[in-house]
């Protein structure tokens, strides 16, 4: 709020980057800025007051939201702040594939990974959809499930490994000793992991929310609605193949449309318009 309102005293160009649970009303899963009153006055107040905003995703302007049948469907900006006149121009997020590379190393079979923070805490554990991943370990012992981001997470199975935070040069080692990705957020901006993931060749599986449809390619990869069977079978049937095209796919997807330079050349438009 302070920047938004000094911005305006002052006549200081104010920008907010929207990255996801600012944009969010989901009090069934104890989720985003707009479920709180004061939390949402006061980002309601910061978004109508500052000069533009720049969200990751299209998704956090507007969306009719379809994943889990027993959250609101209305969902984004425009929707929690129907009289927001503030320019809105969405940036996505962009990565260094010069780095976040495949290394082209013999990757573990049957093997899934995820990461996301703050998961020791049951509401973010079923934000990130870890629910789906304990549903999917215990009915699979054969898979070889890595869970990164928060060392204090607890997994009943034996086929589930969790570590802590990672360095950046760890995670490029994670990411290419593992076949598949999961990001099966309940809600989601631009996730950052998925896209180092791909860039890394793992093959991504994802929740039809935020801009997670817009990064994955594949249409088949996408769950549609929370069911765990669906995901169950896009998995099995992933695993049954070759993922070799797959892996080059999911890399070119982010070197094209998601790389470093062109998010600094959109953002560099807005900041010195």
């Amino acid at each position: 709020m302070l920047p938004a309102w000094f911005g305006k005293m002052f006549k200081k160009k104010c920008i907010i980057q929207a990255g996801g649970t600012d944009c969010i009303n989901m009090p069934e899963i104890g989720y985003g800025n707009f479920r709180k009153k004061w939390l949402r006055k006061a980002t309601s107040y910061s978004f109508k007051n500052c000069s533009l905003i720049l969200p990751v995703a299209e998704a956090l302007v507007k969306q009719d939201y379809h994943y889990d049948p027993r959250i609101s469907p209305k969902q984004g900006l425009l929707n929690l702040i129907p009289d927001l006149d503030t320019p809105i121009q969405v940036v996505p997020n962009g990565f260094d594939t010069d780095f976040w590379e495949n290394l082209h190393q013999t990757r573990k079979a049957k093997s899934l990974i995820s990461v996301a923070t703050g998961t020791s805490k049951n509401s973010r554990a079923i934000v990130k959809g870890y629910d789906l991943i304990e549903q999917l370990a215990s009915l699979h012992p054969d898979l070889n499930i890595t869970l990164v981001g928060d060392s204090h997470y607890f997994s009943p199975y034996s086929n589930i490994k969790v570590l802590g935070k990672q360095n950046s040069e760890e995670l490029l080692k994670l990411y290419n000793s593992h076949q598949i990705y999961l990001q099966l957020s309940t809600s989601e901006g631009f996730p950052n992991a998925l896209g180092e993931a791909m860039a890394c060749g793992c093959v991504p599986v994802g929740s039809a929310v935020g801009a997670i449809p817009e990064i994955i390619p594949f249409e088949n990869l996408i769950l549609k609605t929370k069911n765990f069977h669906q995901l169950e079978s896009i998995i099995l049937n992933l695993l049954k193949g070759d993922l070799t095209t797959l892996q080059e796919s999911s890399r070119k997807r982010i070197v094209e449309h998601f790389s470093l330079t062109k998010r600094k050349t959109l953002l560099l438009a807005q900041l010195n318009g």
